[in-house]
């Protein structure tokens, strides 16, 4: 099994990660415009994982390195982005779990605090949270969409692990075989 997923080419599992990331940003996209749902502060900052991941999986199907370096920058730098991308969305399940007399007051919109304070206040205000992120719009399934997008995090998680697999397994295939 290893052996065959060691053989996935970069452009491969990058290909296939950005078509994960198309979908996900389709769904969010589609959820916003189609169903009435505005994203608060934390679906914003998970979208920007999303993008972040992407465009990694975007530069290494254009760029198809052969060697283990290059598979391994990329596969690390995708992996930061999907890792980043869960902490956020762990967050904000962590913020919708808590009692409804522990969840912080809301704050003000994203946009208006963009314009009015530097980008370290916005993004420590935002991952403090507001009443807006811990509130459970929609349920799928009895799972909250945080919920799903963590498990479509967990999922993308694949592809940048089939990259690093390329490093760190493909040289001893090669020493068994040769």
């Amino acid at each position: 099994m290893t052996t065959t997923l060691s053989r996935v080419s970069v452009r491969q599992w990058s290909l296939a990660g950005l078509a994960f990331c198309i979908v996900m940003m389709a769904v969010a996209l589609g959820l916003e415009h189609l169903g009435g749902f505005e994203p608060c502060p934390l679906c914003i900052f998970q979208r920007i994982a999303v993008l972040s991941a992407a465009l990694v999986f975007a530069v290494a199907a254009i760029h198809n390195p052969k060697g283990r370096l290059g598979a391994g920058v990329y596969g690390s730098l995708s992996l930061a982005a999907v890792l980043g991308g869960i902490g956020i969305v762990s967050r904000h399940l962590w913020l919708q779990s808590l009692p409804a007399d522990e969840v912080p007051t809301c704050g003000p919109g994203l946009d208006y605090m963009m314009e009015i304070m530097p980008l370290q206040e916005v993004l420590a205000t935002v991952f403090t949270g507001s009443g807006e992120c811990a509130e459970i719009d929609f349920m799928l399934l009895g799972i909250s969409l945080p919920g799903w997008t963590l498990l479509g995090f967990l999922l993308l998680m694949l592809a940048p692990l089939g990259m690093l697999l390329r490093v760190v397994v493909r040289p001893y295939i090669y020493r068994w075989q040769g």
